[in-house]
């Protein structure tokens, strides 16, 4: 940042700046929030350095309520990001610690600047932790910070462990640090259609008057000719009419159309003519309903709005400069009247001299400009009529639909109607009436205003003309505007606000369409005549808010689509907009990071769950894949589908160097740090079928790197198909895992391979095809006995087919230890507890289980200690963090959250709400994420909601006797093609019941106990006739009446029915 340079109120150094306000319950949380002895969040686990006593819960709920809260916004924050910050975990990790470098002003920054020359002076050309946090304490009048904030602060810039930090170095980060949140705030306001426009030619005939939408979606356009066509979302025709008007002599002029307005409510269709006339059409089948006549003058322009029940105004200016509003009540019952009433040119008409005698129709009258009206609307929200001309005294005019009360005149109409003995019949008065000056509100622009548009959320009025400018308002304030937006190189034809999205559309004569930013007031997007593919002269536009979409009526219809990003629903807490893929967890400096499918990476506190930093298109736009921490956690490593490794100061942004393949580049999958021989290295490896090894050299200048050559064993017979995944094990071990199954294990020194491994089927399963045996995660599980360092390692975990996992002995060549089955679904990432002795894995469901590993072997299968679900789509980042006693997880369902080992849910990063690591009465728990509970995946495992009407039923307790086992359920047996008198005898015997039944069965028992089943004879159900089933043909063949018996058309035998058959 130049030192000469002033800030503007916008930039990312010019904000309100204020201090936290500590409150007693601050001091008092310090004093009482102390965890038990021996918990499993005691200080030694969190890195803490003090043992209080832990306070009762109660206590916990009360402060988190009086939490301090922030009264200033950084820049590129979303504006609901204003809560409470909550009680940190640690108390050197408080919320300035993430805000020391966003109180450096210009002022403070010249100040540091003398400072760091005065030791230049002295010869020092960078400074230590000791003298730079003296310096940052004197120029920032950070007296009460801790050291631990200036330490975090200097770890940030010192990202290489020099101990030393020089004056272009803190620039660079403060300068890098800013650019990325200006990046992040634009990123958030970026705006674009998919070009070129989607085209479809017009029939020949008149242009099209007007652009119109109906509830359904469906586009309705009106030609002057009156011919009208149906267009779906997607512009296609799905209904036209040549022309809703009858044919005339060819001596009489024919009519025409100038507007036309859905009555939605009513499936009516308002158009208006030419012949001073407002008709009404039936929406769906387009036949006339009805219409008013008799207008003074043209009607221009149109508006519909409904405004109570069974109330609706009708609105339209015309060209004399009045507004002319039709009030109605009641409206299905007048509509029902005057469809009655005498037909004028095969439609029923009513003068608007009759109508206005209902009680049902009043109508009003205002002279309001002194030019034709270019745009009438009326606005709910403002309960106000706007209107629009070229007239530049009265270029807009925001009024009242009736004028407001005068008294006098009031009280001395009901004394004239008292005196007389009757109410006086008030006469339609067509002589337009001007509004008195406090109920209108008057815009003056150059060269008058051909459209606008009103937006009561963000209290603005948008205005657009001749004059080529689009003109910001405040409603209330008509003098002057409070912005200009200049851009347009042709007359403004139309305008409008998207207030969910912030945003201002514009489109001007030449057809070319900006999206303008209304908090910025700056274009974020310019479609040219050349990009669109939109030629000819514009007649109609229109915006649809609920289809992100503008419908240009040109020389043909033209539709532009808004690249609309993935919408969340509102009761879902996501950490990112798209898919996450990967994520980690810096110890050093107490962040976890996570990384999208967009090639955005966010940067958490995880102490508190909220974001710290971000910065997008690490990879331009192809996602992030995967990534991991250099050994000191201060350097992020990330691979893409570009193809290439980058390594980032992930603090502020800044891409220290690239890591890259020369030539073709293909997917990377996976990536490591591997050191070996005090030399480290980045190593990868994806879509190319080998492993990349790239030296990690802080002292080389060059920013692009290429690997080194590549192992022999490599070439010669290294994978065959792409690997997804790799794991390595200090000091020299490493495992690759392949497309085909196949997990090679090598050697890092020598690059030899030093065992193939091949996932199996298991035993109970067949090979069948489409059975996936692809290999998603590999890691090395340690010994959960020998303290060495590095650990023993007991042997490679690997993901199998349809939720296995194969264990094997990767020393004496390699072989299968055990296999289990850890989920239903394939396994997509696994995590070892420290000891090695836990098993963490998750599954493609969101799924996560937990298995006791101490003992593997054949005989001895893990045993299975706790699951939960954590996520609703694929598990992408699976971590133990925190000292063992957390778990980090991340997802494609765009959420990274934190459980405890127990599974225990935290939070999810991003919430509104922070939580604190020590206080369990901040963490979710017992709640789980809605969407978690209300996914159908999410309910229990059993037979009856599995509706398996073969799935024997748990017995009802209610219906067993104590003490009595309850009745058993028969196994399923295939059921016989035939049943004979045997099979009857058997089934029959086989249905006795047994001694021990339930008490419920023993009552239905008993009631008939005392009855002989022969005691009233023999019945009719004896005494039938009993045959063997014969398999019928598919086909059935008409009986010959001619062969049968008595009854015709069964047969008396077996022999009959086959000589029918053949027959």
């Amino acid at each position: 940042m130049p030192v000469g340079k002033r800030d503007r109120p916008s930039s990312a150094s010019g904000r309100i700046e204020t201090n936290t306000i500590n409150m007693i319950s601050c001091s008092l949380l310090s004093e009482l929030v102390r965890p038990e002895e021996g918990s499993p969040f005691a200080p030694w686990s969190l890195g803490m350095s003090s043992c209080p006593e832990q306070p009762p819960e109660w206590m916990q709920r009360e402060l988190l309520k009086q939490n301090p809260r922030r009264h200033s916004l950084h820049l590129g924050e979303p504006a609901h990001g204003r809560t409470a910050l909550g009680h940190e975990a640690n108390p050197n990790h408080t919320s300035h610690n993430l805000e020391i470098d966003q109180k450096v002003s210009l002022e403070s920054l010249q100040k540091l600047k003398l400072a760091f020359e005065e030791y230049e002076m002295d010869g020092l050309r960078s400074l230590d932790e000791r003298s730079f946090g003296l310096i940052l304490r004197k120029c920032l009048g950070l007296h009460n910070t801790s050291n631990s904030q200036i330490q975090d602060l200097f770890m940030k810039i010192d990202y290489m462990r020099h101990g030393k930090i020089a004056w272009d170095e803190f620039c660079t980060y403060m300068q890098l640090e800013y650019s990325k949140r200006e990046e992040c705030a634009l990123r958030r306001k970026q705006a674009a259609f998919s070009l070129p426009a989607k085209v479809k030619p017009f029939t020949h005939g008149e242009p099209v008057l007007r652009i119109r939408t109906v509830s359904d979606g469906t586009v309705v356009t009106l030609r002057e000719d009156g011919s009208v066509q149906y267009w779906s979302p997607e512009l296609q025709l799905q209904k036209s009419k040549t022309s809703l008007f009858h044919e005339r002599a060819a001596t009489r002029k024919p009519k025409y159309a100038t507007d036309l307005i859905p009555m939605t409510q009513y499936n009516k269709l308002i158009v208006a003519t030419g012949d001073r006339e407002i008709r009404l059409y039936e929406l769906s089948t387009l036949e006339a309903y009805c219409q008013i006549s008799g207008l003074e003058t043209l009607p221009l322009m149109l508006d519909y709005c409904l405004t109570g029940a069974d109330e609706c105004s009708i609105l339209y200016g015309d060209c004399q400069g009045c507004v002319n509003i039709i009030l109605m009540s009641s409206v299905g019952e007048t509509l029902r009247l005057w469809k009655n009433l005498p037909k004028t040119e095969n439609v029923p008409t009513i003068t608007l001299e009759h109508a206005t005698m209902s009680s049902n129709v009043t109508f009003i009258r205002w002279k309001v400009h002194q030019d034709w009206v270019t745009k009438v609307k009326y606005f709910p929200n403002f309960s106000a009529v706007v209107s629009s001309s070229n007239d530049e005294a009265s270029s807009v005019v925001i009024g009242c639909v009736q004028p407001s009360t005068n008294v006098e005149q009031k009280i001395k109409e009901i004394t004239e109607g008292i005196s007389e003995g009757k109410a006086k019949k008030v006469q339609l008065n067509w002589t337009p009436q001007p509004r008195p000056a406090c109920d209108q509100t008057v815009f003056s622009a150059y060269k008058g205003v051909k459209t606008y548009d009103l937006c009561k959320k963000h209290d603005l009025l948008v205005t657009g003309g001749m004059d080529r400018l689009v003109r910001l308002w405040n409603p209330c304030v008509p003098g002057k505007p409070t912005g200009i937006l200049k851009g347009h190189a042709a007359p403004i034809f139309y305008l409008c606000i998207s207030s969910e999205d912030g945003q201002i559309f514009s489109v001007s004569m030449d057809t070319t369409v900006k999206i303008w930013d209304i908090e910025d007031q700056s274009c974020v997007f310019n479609t040219q005549p050349k990009a669109s593919l939109i030629h000819g002269d514009l007649s109609a536009c229109l915006y649809s808010p609920c289809m992100k979409t503008i419908f240009i009526a040109a020389d043909h219809m033209c539709l532009l689509s808004l690249k609309t990003r993935r919408r969340i629903p509102g009761h879902v807490i996501a950490s990112h907009g798209e898919p996450v893929m990967c994520c980690g967890y810096s110890e050093q400096l107490r962040q976890v990071v996570s990384c999208s499918e967009g090639s955005v990476i966010k940067v958490w506190d995880f102490d508190t769950g909220r974001q710290v930093f971000e910065f997008g298109e690490a990879h331009g736009t192809s996602a992030v894949t995967c990534m991991t921490f250099d050994p000191q956690g201060r350097r992020l490593i990330t691979g893409g589908r570009d193809g290439c490794l980058k390594i980032w100061n992930f603090n502020n942004g800044q891409c220290l160097k690239i890591l890259k393949r020369e030539g073709e580049c293909q997917e990377i999958c996976d990536c490591a740090y591997l050191t070996i021989h005090r030399n480290v290295y980045v190593i990868s490896a994806g879509w190319n079928r080998k492993i990349d090894i790239f030296p990690d050299s802080p002292e080389d200048p060059r920013l692009l790197t290429s690997p080194q050559p590549a192992w022999p064993d490599d070439l010669r017979g290294g994978h065959r198909e792409d690997i997804l995944c790799l794991a390595q094990c200090p000091p020299a071990l490493l495992a690759t895992g392949s497309y085909d199954g196949e997990i090679l294990v090598w050697n890092g020194v020598s690059g030899h391979i030093q065992c193939r491994l091949r996932s199996l089927v298991p035993a109970n399963q067949s090979p069948a095809q489409g059975l996936d045996p692809s290999v998603l995660t590999l890691i090395f599980l340690g010994s959960a006995t020998s303290n060495t360092e590095p650990p023993c390692v007991r042997g490679l975990l690997s993901s199998g087919t349809t939720g296995y996992v194969n264990c094997w002995n990767v020393h004496n060549g390699g072989r299968l230890m055990c296999c289990f089955k850890a989920s239903e679904r394939q396994v997509t990432k696994l995590s070892p507890a420290a000891d090695g002795t836990v098993l963490f894995a998750a599954d493609r469901v969101g799924y996560i289980f937990v298995y006791n590993v101490r003992t593997l072997s054949q005989d001895h299968q893990p045993l299975r200690e706790n699951f939960w679900r954590a996520h609703t789509s694929t598990i992408t980042g699976l971590q133990i963090v925190g000292y063992g006693q957390m778990l980090l997880t991340s997802s494609t369902d765009c959420t990274v959250r934190l459980w405890s080992i127990h599974g225990e849910f935290i939070g999810t990063f991003g919430q509104a709400d922070s939580w604190n690591l020590r206080i369990t009465a901040s963490w979710g728990h017992p709640t789980v994420p809605h969407e978690i509970l209300v996914d159908p995946l999410s309910m229990p495992d059993h037979p009856v909601l599995r509706a398996d009407p073969g799935a024997p039923r748990p017995a009802d307790p209610r219906h067993v006797r104590p003490g009595v086992a309850p009745l058993k359920q028969p196994e399923s047996q295939p059921q016989p093609s035939s049943l004979s008198d045997k099979d009857i005898e058997k089934e029959m015997k086989g249905l006795l019941y047994q001694e021990q039944h339930g008490v419920r069965l023993r009552h239905e028992i008993f009631k008939h106990s005392n009855k002989s089943p022969s005691s009233a004879g023999q019945t009719v159900y004896h005494s039938l006739k009993c045959f063997d089933i014969v398999e019928l043909p598919e086909i059935c063949v008409k009986p010959n009446p001619a062969l049968g018996g008595p009854q015709p058309f069964i047969a008396s035998s077996t022999e009959d029915l086959e000589t029918n058959q053949t027959t």
